[in-house]
């Protein structure tokens, strides 16, 4: 298949020795899918860490005394922006941090829903790497901040940009002719928090949630068994945990409805290295397989 021809093959063909630097650049990513990112167009030019790391979540994410020093000697601190690093002006204050700041979803239309605090008041959906057009916009921002602080590796990091631009180009054809083979009526299905309407608006899935967009709120009783409701009348079968968030929640909605849960996605973090989901295309080859599976058995 050819995207994991891509998977397989991008490691070595973005590690290219030219021009490769002594020293490798400090750059601190806010988590695990921007570290990812930064590591793939930095190649060997750079030393990436990354706060929030692999399986944890970024919506509860607290700062300490280890990630504060981190970020004071980064020379360029990676953020998602949208409102989804909501501890991030703290951390910098703290860190008194000196380097430049970029933000990844620079550029991007953001999406827009219902704010949690107040339900009356829009803002922005954090989630855009959950369409890989999205992350076009992503790499090239990554690209365009490393060139400015390493002018002689500017090439380097706009031609490791551009073999991902092609990669996430054929991923995203493919996960678009993989969903075409179920119909869009079938396409629902349940995950624990609200993390994918990127994913759902790129194409063309109902994705329903229990939990808003951040997973520090959960529904009531009352909100619980509507919910329940919903998905026995519109006979919803695919249901699906995240690897960041408590299992528990889904659980009882899953009891509640008679719906085995169909397995796990990876939303707002990667897995570790040992796991299905180590690296951005993985993890959305793995998540567009796992629910293709889920929305068969609609």
């Amino acid at each position: 298949m050819i995207v994991n021809n891509f998977v397989l093959g991008i490691a070595a063909l973005l590690l290219s020795t030219a021009g490769l630097a002594a020293d490798r650049i400090p750059v601190i990513a806010s988590f695990s899918i921007l570290g990812d990112l930064v590591s793939v167009v930095g190649g060997d030019r750079v030393a990436v860490s990354t706060l929030v790391g692999p399986d944890q979540d970024a919506h509860v994410f607290e700062p300490r005394p280890a990630g504060v020093k981190l970020v004071a000697q980064a020379k360029l601190f990676v953020v998602n922006g949208l409102g989804f690093e909501g501890w991030l002006d703290r951390l910098t204050r703290s860190a008194d941090f000196k380097g430049v700041t970029v933000v990844a979803s620079r550029g991007i239309q953001s999406r827009q829903m219902a704010d949690e605090d107040h339900p009356s008041k829009l803002s922005s959906d954090p989630h855009a790497w959950q369409d890989p057009r999205n992350v076009i916009d992503y790499v090239r921002n990554i690209a365009s901040a490393l060139g400015e602080i390493d002018p002689a590796g500017a090439a380097y990091y706009q031609e490791n940009s551009q073999h991902y631009v092609e990669a996430l180009k054929l991923l995203d054809a493919w996960a678009a002719g993989q969903y075409a083979t179920i119909p869009v009526a079938k396409r629902k299905l349940i995950t624990s928090h609200d993390a994918f309407a990127y994913h759902a608006a790129r194409y063309d899935i109902a994705f329903l949630a229990p939990q808003g967009v951040s997973t520090e709120s959960e529904p009531s009783a009352k909100e619980m068994a509507k919910f329940i409701r919903q998905i026995k009348h519109e006979k919803i079968k695919a249901v699906f945990m995240e690897n960041m968030s408590n299992p528990r929640l889904l659980e009882q909605l899953a009891k509640g409805a008679d719906v085995i849960p169909s397995g796990k996605l990876y939303s707002d973090a990667l897995s570790t290295a040992d796991g299905p989901a180590p690296t951005y295309l993985k993890m959305m080859h793995y998540n567009v397989e796992q629910i293709l599976s889920g929305l068969k058995q609609n």
